[in-house]
């Protein structure tokens, strides 16, 4: 089945923005001089030119389909719609929160490694709390304030962010947007007329056209190109009907797969179902059990074991302070060590012990660390982070992700041949997440509406990448908001520090009362202004 878009969303040129008739350079450096606060650009036309928007341009509506219902995907929609965009939301799950969804069951293959596994999408432990503080965890304009009866600590556990989204949602009156237990299947690269069946391009010439018309013809605008997209879905019929968090269950009902044809797609189906492994020399002849930490949920299994874990960020962290009560033995891997290994693990010295990475494992069950010491164990666990995985995009070799990477992308959201009508919210690793993702959003919604215009697809493709506050503002800059706050900014790097310290007790001890109080009167005044619940 196949929905066509309407003839009134086709025409998708959007007016140049000055920036365009500029070579990557002057882009680049107008661009910085915004960031740093001391350009020397005279009057507004410039300043526009410098940050990308274009309020002559007249408003237009597309109609975008927003792939996930996590924290991305919401606000995203919100986004969207706010600016005057046909919303539908695609959501696998049976409810928001994506991620922060709590799921005891894990997959079949505890490495994640096996293409056929039955998947399970979240990775949430337990005992998972966050490892920012509410005041910086929440939207910018949505404060993720303490509630009666719940969770009101400051580094709540994830039921409460779950919460959290699931009172966006309904504040916002999203979840009308969102077609629960349905799969993206497909998403590639529509050139049909609307009116007949898709007709989906498999050209593998596509890629060199689109590379001729973009940067050998120096094309001023991406939008020039018309590009719409099918996306494929397959919706489970066991749940036909949704009312908020009730499902009705038919049995006896097939899945309906259908096309719908959009303007626009963006992505935001996250970065944290598709497990990363470490390599070690001998593990196909090692007889010890591996698992990979999204499939980790609670330590009593590891009861009275030996067990190795490998990778000293949060999680890995998190769950070797939650073995030592249960494993006989934790050994701590990771490639260096700062601070924290100095400060904190001599704390737990007998049952924790800190190495190097392992060199190789060998078939009676022995681990043998860089640092020369070996042990026999267990268990390996594997705290080694997550790949990106796009498995139902299809760009015909335009988007790519290699090493760990997405891209080309125009600041880590656009695909520079295909913008603006493909686009991803979140990719980033180590940010504060939820005002990134709101950020990004709100300037996909105006890059669409042409509220505001992106570079040339020459300047896109040369442009270098960066991020943390400075692309925060650098985005709030492109759709009008507000740059960050000064207080976020400072709780976030106390909050760094923090955690480095004390990696056992951040989350209940700090000592930034003033950053607190000033967090605590501006989100409150907020909330007040905007009437939230």
């Amino acid at each position: 089945m196949v929905e066509a878009v309407s003839s009134s969303t086709r025409n998708r040129g959007s007016s140049r923005s000055s920036s365009a008739n500029t070579g990557h350079n002057d882009y680049g450096r107008k661009k910085c001089e915004a960031l740093a606060g001391n350009s020397n650009l005279n009057g507004e036309d410039e300043l526009q030119m410098a940050i990308g928007s274009d309020k002559n341009a007249t408003k237009q509506s597309c109609k975008v389909a927003v792939i996930g219902a996590g924290a991305a995907g919401l606000v995203a929609a919100r986004e969207l719609q706010r600016e005057g965009h046909e919303v539908v939301v695609y959501e696998e799950g049976e409810k928001v929160g994506g991620v922060w969804l709590y799921n005891s069951d894990v997959e079949d293959d505890p490495l994640g490694l096996d293409p056929n596994r039955c998947s399970v999408h979240s990775s949430m432990y337990a005992s998972l709390r966050t490892n920012l503080p509410r005041e910086l965890m929440g939207y910018l304009d949505y404060p993720f304030l303490p509630r009666e009866g719940r969770d009101v600590r400051r580094f709540p556990r994830h039921e409460e962010v779950a919460s959290y989204l699931q009172d966006f949602a309904e504040e916002f009156n999203l979840l009308l947007l969102v077609k629960f237990c349905t799969k993206v299947e497909y998403v590639g690269i529509y050139r049909g007329d609307g009116n007949t069946e898709a007709d989906i391009v498999n050209d593998s010439s596509f890629k060199q056209q689109l590379l001729r018309e973009g940067c050998e013809d120096l094309r001023e605008d991406s939008a020039n190109l018309e590009t719409r997209w099918v996306v494929r879905t397959r919706e489970r019929r066991q749940a036909v009907e949704k009312e908020r968090d009730v499902l009705n269950f038919a049995t006896g009902c097939e899945d309906q797969v259908t096309d719908v044809i959009f303007d626009a797609v963006v992505i935001c189906n996250g970065h944290y179902s598709q497990p990363r492994v470490a390599w070690i020399p001998g593990l196909e002849k090692w007889p010890g059990k591996q698992m990979h930490s999204h499939n980790y949920r609670i330590a009593e299994p590891f009861r009275d074991k030996v067990v190795v874990v490998i990778g000293n960020g949060p999680s890995g962290i998190d769950i070797s302070l939650e073995l030592i009560s249960v494993a006989k033995e934790v050994h701590f891997c990771a490639k260096k060590w700062d601070l924290s290994k100095d400060l904190f693990w001599p704390l737990h010295e007998g049952k924790l012990q800190c190495h190097l990475l392992v060199e190789l494992v060998t078939e009676d069950g022995t681990v043998h660390f860089q640092d020369g010491i070996s042990c026999h164990v267990d268990v390996i666990l594997h705290c080694t982070g997550y790949l990106y995985s796009f498995p139902f995009l299809d760009t015909h070799g335009i988007v790519t992700v290699e090493n760990s990477a997405v891209g080309p992308l125009f600041e880590h959201v656009f695909p520079p041949l295909l913008a603006p009508s493909l686009s991803f919210v979140g990719l980033p690793f180590k940010v504060v997440p939820f005002p990134l993702f709101e950020l990004q959003s709100k300037w996909i919604a105006c890059i669409l509406s042409k509220s505001s215009s992106l570079p040339s697809t020459k300047d896109m493709m040369a442009d270098v990448q960066s991020f943390e506050f400075e692309y925060d503002n650098w985005l709030a800059a492109q759709c009008g908001s507000e740059p960050i706050e000064s207080w976020r900014i400072k709780m976030y790097k106390v909050a760094q520090k923090i955690r480095k310290l004390y990696p056992d007790s951040y989350r209940d001890i700090w000592d930034d009362y003033d950053l607190l109080d000033e967090a605590q009167s501006y989100l409150l005044k907020l909330k007040t202004e905007k009437h939230w619940k």
